[in-house]
């Protein structure tokens, strides 16, 4: 059995069950969700001992009424209990090593009490129980501190052989004591942090569940998935399991191989492609910046077409500037300085609009971005060519058959990257790619829905082997943004990089690689035509509403060649439209507004509306942030968008039913009705966007 509570007859209509206290049960409970699920540990309510908790070894913990008359109280010492258990499991033959369970549940209900809504934290304010005032008290964590806690081995009565922690415990602890939703926010940089009232980050998501909200934001980032988070969260068991018995270092290694592993298969890779996982898309753009350094000798140009719909930091990591004021690695770093050791380069921005914010055409997209390689070819330039596939808003460019047109240029020194990183594409679109010689940058939190900062360079065997056969070490300065384990081993060029593990970046792959995987394991028939299904609803529905605009036009597709065969990148799945009150485009403030009202629960704003009106105000929508783009009258305004993500078709899959796998669809359709439902509250209400 798993975690089986044992609550039955605890509760007759106390006060807990009251009305106005459900709701919150309720909400506690769902946090419940992220504790990790132990296969045949009981927890039993004592109404004998309303004061008790005692934790008896890979059998149960046993809590006293007197806990859960508190909620939040209870779901903090069961964190403590369940971990404990978690970690005396993993121990094996070693069991006198209980001091190592000790300090682990510690920290993680350290770690765990920080990630609680403000609301929950004061609720444990002003109690006095032995747990709570240790992870109130313990700012900073420290092994020896923890070994200096006598009253923890009371939680389970067993006699330690030591106080000692020894070191080859230390880098589990490290990196392997820490709750799974803090995990999935490590190792990225202050843009997954979450506030403490929504528990939401700068992309309106969570780094755990949210099953309540109405998601469609893949063009932006999502909250992981149960399924996702759930089979994360067992990795990590997984891993302090092996972590202890077969050794840190040899673990990670492995596990990181797999991850790469299991992404060649995914996209059916052949191995002499090298995958490089970054923490985030813009990383992935230093990491190509840096490579071309130590490549060419030549003086470098990137040419960056989609410059105004690429992500924000990325012109910044092309010229080896910094682009936060964090590192991945947590290093404090000045945004816009120069990287120690990467030399000037220079930069062409090719945007998709004109500065009236007109779409240029294909052809003219495509004359733009010739015309710059001609002039950088005659300067005798190395050309670092970055093409999209596609971008925020759902384009591509330059056009599949202008690379033609370089055939013409003589001595030409050029290195084409394409921007897949929302991977709206097919494994044989990934293959074409690399077949040519090119460097395909991907992430698995964008249409595949990981969690957000998880990026990865693909380099084909081409580039691959040049850079083996490089004898010249990577720019200083990314020493402070990754670690020499994040590269090939057969690269002689990160050889001074930092030691060390990023196991945030890790964790969000292995929830973005299971996402693929059951995406993948639907039917392709079906897979295609629940695409086609749900888009052309998406499409239908906002034309439909007089209040929202497309910025696209009657197209279908968002490529500039149309296909007989059915491709994921051949058709329109990111749905761009501005919002209009009274036949005009909102302002750039007031669409922000919206798009963060349209995310929160806004029952309390229409108290005495009917139920049907609460209930709307009440649900939470996440779709694509706010984009600016000018209107055609010039206006400055910005666009949100609605777009498919690979769990539309992946969850709808059940029990391998058809019926079920339309209905699915159809629910999901229903979902896109009241987003655009919620947006026309809003607009009725316009003081709520003042």
């Amino acid at each position: 059995m798993t975690n089986n509570i044992l609550i039955e007859n605890q509760y007759n209509r106390t006060s807990l069950f009251e009305k106005e206290n459900v709701n919150y049960l309720v909400r506690v409970l769902k946090r419940f969700n992220t504790v990790p699920k132990i296969n045949n540990i009981n927890i039993i309510t004592s109404a004998t001992e309303p004061t008790v908790f005692k934790i008896i070894p890979n059998k149960s913990i046993i809590i006293g009424a007197d806990f859960l008359n508190q909620p939040v109280l209870a779901l903090v010492y069961l964190r403590y209990g369940i971990e404990w258990q978690l970690w005396y499991k993993a121990l094996n033959n070693e069991k006198k090593d209980i001091v190592l369970c000790d300090i682990a549940a510690l920290e993680v209900t350290r770690i765990f009490y920080k990630l609680l809504p403000k609301d929950d934290k004061e609720k444990l304010d002003n109690l006095d129980y032995f747990l709570i005032n240790l992870i109130k008290n313990e700012t900073d964590f420290s092994t020896e501190s923890s070994l200096n806690h006598e009253g923890l081995d009371v939680f389970h009565g067993l006699k330690t052989s030591g106080k000692e922690c020894k070191e080859s415990w230390k880098p589990i602890i490290e990196n392997l004591a820490k709750p799974t939703e803090y995990l999935l926010m490590a190792g990225g940089d202050l843009r997954l942090n979450i506030d403490e009232i929504e528990l939401l980050n700068k992309y309106g998501c969570r780094p755990f569940p949210r099953p309540d909200a109405f998601t469609f934001a893949s063009s932006t980032a999502t909250s992981v998935s149960n399924f996702a988070f759930d089979k994360t969260d067992k990795v990590r068991s997984i891993l302090i399991n092996n972590s202890l018995k077969n050794g840190f270092k040899k673990t990670t290694i492995e596990f990181t191989e797999l991850l790469k592993n299991n992404l060649r298969k995914t996209f059916k890779l052949n191995e002499e492609c090298e995958i490089i996982f970054s923490p985030s898309g813009t990383d992935s753009s230093l990491q190509i910046a840096a490579i071309t350094q130590i490549i060419s000798e030549k003086d470098i140009t990137h040419i960056l077409v989609a410059s105004d719909e690429t992500g924000s930091g990325v012109a910044s990591s092309l010229k080896g500037n910094h682009f936060e004021n964090t590192t991945a690695l947590n290093y404090p770093v000045k945004k816009g300085d120069r990287i120690e050791g990467f030399r000037d380069v220079d930069l062409i921005e090719i945007p998709f609009r004109d500065k009236n914010g007109v779409l240029k055409s294909s052809d003219q997209l495509d004359e733009e971005v010739l015309n710059a390689i001609t002039r950088t070819n005659e300067l005798g330039r190395h050309v670092v060519l970055h093409t999209m596939d596609q971008s925020k808003l759902g384009y591509q460019s330059p056009s599949d058959g202008f690379i033609q047109k370089l055939n013409s240029l003589k001595k030409l020194s050029i290195q084409i990257i394409v921007d897949g990183s929302q991977l709206r594409l097919d494994p044989k679109d990934i293959q074409n790619y690399l077949s040519k010689g090119y460097i395909v940058t991907i992430t698995g939190s964008k249409y595949f829905t990981g969690p957000p900062y998880c990026g990865a360079l693909i380099l084909p065997k081409n580039v691959n082997k040049l850079i083996r056969s490089v004898k010249t070490s990577l720019p200083k300065g990314l020493t402070q943004y990754y670690n020499h384990s994040d590269w090939p081993t057969s690269w002689f060029c990160s050889n001074e990089l930092s030691e060390g593990y990023n196991y945030g970046s890790y964790m969000r792959w292995n929830a973005a690689i299971v996402e693929m995987d059951r995406y993948y394991k639907t039917p392709v028939l079906y897979r295609n035509m629940g695409i086609e299904m749900f888009c052309n609803f998406v499409d239908d529905s906002i034309k439909d509403a007089s209040f929202l605009e497309p910025i696209y036009g009657d197209e279908t597709k968002s490529k500039t060649y149309y296909s007989k065969e059915f491709g994921i990148r051949n058709i329109r799945t990111i749905f761009p439209f501005f919002i209009l009150k009274d036949n005009e485009p909102l302002s750039v403030d007031k669409v922000k507004k919206l798009y963060t009202l349209l995310n929160s629960d806004l029952s309390d704003q229409f108290e005495g509306s009917s139920i049907e009106i609460i209930r709307l105000a009440a649900q939470k929508c996440h779709i694509g942030q706010a984009v600016n783009v000018k209107y055609s009258t010039g206006f400055e305004s910005a666009v949100l968008r609605m777009s498919l993500g690979a769990r539309v078709i992946s969850e709808s899959w059940v029990n391998r039913d058809i019926s079920l796998f339309f209905r699915n669809i159809e629910l999901q359709m229903n979902q896109i009705t009241i987003i655009i439902k919620k947006i026309e509250l809003l607009l009725s209400n316009p003081e709520l966007l003042d």
